[in-house]
């Protein structure tokens, strides 16, 4: 069952409130590679694994944390 859910998809609407971003900084991000790009579930459908986006997050959070301390 905890595979399951790190298999979770969401979509672009969880993602922007998951994140702060918005749609166009979200895949202008994607473009530039520096958010995971989303996986295409049906022909007008997309959507991002969970695990991934939660990632970036920390990621971001990391990052932020290491400059404060360095400053």
């Amino acid at each position: 069952m905890q595979e399951l859910a790190t298999q979770r998809l969401i979509r672009l609407r969880e993602v922007m409130h998951l994140t702060g971003l918005g749609r166009s900084q979200t895949y202008a991000l994607v473009a530039q590679r520096k958010f995971p790009a989303p996986i295409k579930i049906s022909e007008r459908c997309a959507a991002w694994r969970e695990a991934e986006v939660c990632a970036w997050i920390a990621d971001r959070v990391a990052a932020s944390r290491a400059r404060k301390a360095a400053a």
